[in-house]
């Protein structure tokens, strides 16, 4: 079966194997995505300062995350010209669009921890 998917049509299917929402699913279901972009739903941050508030996050898995997350168009890098060079990332209006229901799901698996565990 082909998946005709394409922005702006109406009949994606997540379950099937060839949909391109799987890829969006997959960025957006990730930990460090989720947390990266609760992060930034405080404000834009420096590389360092996302560090600090996403512990445990290496500094190579972070770059990859916020690189696949302004790909996909949900933060935006912003680079400052100083000595060192300042850049910022914060949420784009599709990050702001998002962050709530990983807020959810972030503030769901909080509560329940207990019972899961």
């Amino acid at each position: 079966m082909v998946v005709k998917c394409s922005p702006g049509r109406h009949d994606c299917d997540v379950y099937a194997a060839q949909c391109p929402c799987r890829e969006v699913l997959d960025l957006l279901a990730n930990k460090w995505s989720a947390l990266a972009i609760g992060a930034l739903e405080e404000g834009p941050r420096r590389f360092g300062a996302l560090q600090r508030r996403l512990e445990g996050v290496s500094p190579k898995v972070l770059t990859h995350t916020l690189r696949r997350l302004e790909v996909r168009g949900f933060i935006d890098r912003t680079v400052y010209p100083a000595v060192p060079l300042h850049v910022e990332y914060a949420l784009t209006p599709l990050g702001h669009s998002v962050a709530e229901p990983l807020a959810q799901l972030r503030n769901w698996v909080e509560e329940h921890l207990e019972e899961i565990t």
